[in-house]
């Protein structure tokens, strides 16, 4: 059975390295950041703390209901994924927050892995995680990726799609989906086409290319 001195490290620990992820997450602003950081880590040390004190119980006294140490700590990654969808934003065709759940998620695991008294696992798991949100962030801005865009073009109906296209692949975009919605009462069809590109996209010169034909009503650009 563990003392209560050790109790006290593993939970001071456990909100040292939770608050460190935090305070990075919370430096740029995001939706989970130094106090949501902290408690969960520190939650999660506390149920593995539980854990185990019940295992040692049932341990020492056969006649006690016996638990299985790992379906309790099972419990707070099953707990994290509801905060993490919290987190997690649809904005047009981008997702935001995916980060900041995952980091939620790491979180609660080296707030497990401090309360079973891995301490040097959860430190290095920290330091990993802080060198990913730090470091390759740089790095990733660096790599070439796809853009992605969503165009809603707003014409009279009698506009031939093709010439849409023709002035999108002018501009050097690729056309990936193409959906369409329909005003029967103004006779206008909208077009919600999502485009992509290796390279940013210049949106004034999208907007005046599309403005230039001569059925295009509106345009708007999400993404």
């Amino acid at each position: 059975m563990i003392s209560e001195a050790e109790i006290i490290l593993r939970l001071v620990l456990g909100a040292i390295l939770g608050g460190i992820i935090g305070f990075e997450r919370q430096a740029h602003g995001r939706q989970a950041g130094f106090r949501t950081q902290i408690i969960v880590c520190v939650a999660s040390v506390l149920i593995m703390i539980v854990s185990e004190y019940y295992h040692h119980l049932s341990y020492m006294n056969p006649s006690y209901v016996r638990v299985d140490p790992g379906r309790i700590a099972a419990g707070a990654i099953t707990g994290v994924g509801f905060l993490g969808a919290g987190v997690i934003l649809k904005m047009g065709i981008t997702i935001q927050g995916l980060t900041t759940a995952a980091c939620l998620w790491m979180v609660s695991v080296i707030g497990l892995a401090v309360g079973g008294g891995l301490y040097i696992a959860g430190a290095v798991a920290c330091m990993l995680t802080l060198f990913s949100l730090l470091v390759l962030r740089v790095v990733e801005r660096k790599m070439p990726r796809l853009v992605f865009k969503l165009l809603a073009i707003t014409a009279n109906e009698d506009i031939e799609e093709g010439r849409i296209e023709s002035a999108l692949r002018y501009l050097g975009l690729n056309i990936n989906s193409t959906d369409y919605e329909k005003d029967m009462e103004k006779s206008e069809i909208t077009f919600n086409i999502t485009v992509s590109s290796k390279q940013s996209m210049p949106l004034k010169k999208i907007l005046n290319e599309l403005s230039s034909i001569k059925s295009i009503k509106r345009v708007s650009t999400k993404g």
